[in-house]
């Protein structure tokens, strides 16, 4: 697709995507809506969205890509979300509605104190704002690249033109619009995957009797591995990661939970969860799938694509232009449906957690501030990709970052682990320097595991962090219980 034809897709895209706004944020102004959407939302609108707010636009791109290098591994990962999810809709979720929270972490505040309610709040906002703007920031890289150099248009634009249109379509009714775009964005993005997936078949002779057997029988589906322990791929540290970065990546963040507490009921809820694993199973999937089929053609054809550039070259340059219009959709879809619940998340705990605006303002006086904060995470957003980009030239020091920013979710792991299946209490102003010591000595035992122990630690360091916390919590509690 030349330049323009792609600029005037994502002008439609973004059109579309304010029209309906539009219609859903009709007699929607307040807080109510903002936050929880009413409490209204049908339970498989909020399963279908969640898929695309679940895949960023880095994982658009990355997954397919990781095949060639580290065949279907990651699909151990994703066994062990089913798992986490489990934990989210039988322990997590029935808490949350139980106490009718708009922000999650009210919890910690009425089960340790002030301070360890500020402590979960803020290394969600802080994970959240470097996490999800980084991610933006490598997909926003892509379309600088494929569009707006040609068409010179300078990248700070491109960024702050992004931001601000997803601020236009979420600026009134937040979490409300969210729902409805997010199952679009979704379906956009699903269709960019199967539409990649039956071309590239074609090419490669393939259909609908033949393809399964061409997957199995491939060097690149392997998906179980069992024989080294010490290695990151090893079955049981993938399968326990996934398990744990389900919980608190999706039952301890409040961007992903905001979606699921705007259900009518906990039983709606549930339902949620529960078709939402199924979908998101069969989503990574197809991921896996099209990254196994394109890894083949370009072996075949002699295509020097690898790792993330493969799914952009191979869309763009040699699969003709209907692959490509999809690409640019889905690509846009997965990234976008990301960022802008993070925008709308952000600003219900900055809203809720840290300034406390319903406890002291009356209505109308809580929608003004809201609206404050919501412009001022546009303009954090800007800052820290342009930041990024242009302070911080180095990726491989942009992916540390990024791999850190989930640092962040250990104390977390940890002090919902405690309030739950503890009835300790704490000497709550101790906590942060708990959770901060926690994250540092994750860090730093990452960084030298391997030449401390001969052990390289993948994604499993978050059980660790959420260890060290616990401990450190242990360490810090009252004598007394906690009902």
């Amino acid at each position: 697709m030349q330049p323009p034809s792609i600029l005037l897709l994502i002008l439609a895209y973004f059109g579309l995507l304010i029209f309906i706004s539009k219609l859903v944020s009709k007699k929607a102004d307040d807080n109510d809506a903002f936050f929880k959407a009413n409490k209204n939302s049908p339970w498989y609108l909020v399963a279908f969205g969640m898929i695309g707010a679940s895949l960023s636009g880095v994982t658009f791109i990355s997954v397919p890509g990781k095949v060639e290098a580290s065949q279907f591994v990651y699909f151990q990962l994703v066994l062990g979300y089913i798992v986490g999810y489990f934990v989210i809709g039988t322990v997590l979720l029935p808490l949350y509605y139980k106490l009718n929270l708009t922000s999650i972490y009210t919890y910690l505040g009425d089960r340790f104190g002030r301070y360890s309610y500020k402590t979960g709040a803020w290394f969600f906002i802080l994970s959240r704002t470097v996490g999800s703007n980084l991610r933006l920031m490598l997909v926003a890289d892509v379309l600088q690249t494929l569009v707006f150099d040609k068409l010179n248009v300078p990248y700070w634009l491109t960024v702050t033109a992004t931001i601000a249109l997803i601020w236009v379509y979420t600026n009134k009714s937040g979490i409300k619009t969210i729902i409805w775009t997010d199952t679009l964005q979704t379906l956009f993005m699903l269709i960019a995957v199967v539409v990649c997936i039956v071309t590239v078949s074609q090419d490669l002779g393939l259909n609908i009797s033949t393809i399964s057997g061409f997957i199995a029988d491939s060097d690149f589906s392997k998906t179980f591995f069992f024989e080294d322990v010490s290695s990151p791929n090893y079955f049981w540290k993938q399968f326990l990661s996934g398990t744990f970065i389900a919980i608190v990546m999706t039952g301890l963040d409040q961007d992903m939970m905001q979606k699921n507490l705007t259900c009518r009921s906990l039983k709606d809820a549930q339902k949620n969860m529960f078709w939402f694993t199924i979908v998101l199973t069969f989503v990574n999937f197809l991921f896996l799938t099209l990254g196994l089929l394109f890894t083949e053609y370009a072996l075949k054809y002699d295509i020097n694509a690898h790792k993330d550039q493969l799914f952009p070259i191979l869309a763009n340059e040699y699969l003709g232009l209907g692959v490509a219009f999809f690409f640019i959709l889905g690509l846009i879809a997965a990234a976008y449906s990301s960022a802008d619940s993070a925008l709308t998340s952000l600003t219900t705990s900055f809203s809720i957690d840290i300034l406390e605006i319903e406890k002291k303002y009356d209505s109308a006086k809580q929608v003004v501030i809201r609206k404050q904060i919501h412009k001022m995470f546009v303009l954090v957003s800007v800052v820290v990709i342009l930041g990024f980009k242009y302070f911080v030239e180095d990726a491989s020091v942009i992916d540390k970052v990024l791999k850190f920013a989930g640092f962040t979710y250990g104390p977390l792991l940890g002090l919902y682990s405690f309030g739950l299946f503890t009835k300790w209490n704490v000497k709550d102003k101790w906590v942060p320097i708990v959770a901060i010591t926690a994250v540092l000595s994750s860090i730093l035992l990452n960084l030298n595991s391997e030449s401390w122990f001969g052990f390289a630690f993948g994604f499993e360091i978050l059980i660790v962090n959420g260890i060290l916390t616990f401990v450190g919590l242990l360490l810090i509690r009252k004598k007394t219980t906690e009902n």
